[in-house]
């Protein structure tokens, strides 16, 4: 059974999980290149960023909007390293 004060604290964590996701949203769109002058360069720096901001979001939704920080120890590091592996091949395909 759940208390007022556990309940109070789920929705804090699942609101400051949103203005991360929101935030990140925002910061990534903002170091895409081409949004303000319509011409886009390739960049490495640029694109490893997006990539690592993409895999904190992804931990983030999986943590907090799916459940899984409720869950046992190994699903949650299943779903880790199922998004370590995922981000670094969408990497790995751009630099290759």
């Amino acid at each position: 059974m759940t208390t007022n004060t556990e309940s109070a604290n789920a929705t804090r964590a699942i609101t400051y999980a949103w203005l991360v996701l929101t935030t990140i949203t925002i910061v990534s769109w903002w170091l895409a290149p081409g949004h303000s002058d319509g011409v886009a360069v390739p960049n490495v720096a640029i694109t490893v960023a997006v990539v690592v901001l993409g895999f904190i979001k992804g931990r983030l939704i999986i943590r907090y909007f799916m459940e899984v920080r409720g869950a046992p120890r190994w699903l949650k590091l299943t779903t880790d390293a199922w998004l370590a592996v995922l981000w670094l091949a969408v990497l790995g395909i751009y630099l290759f």
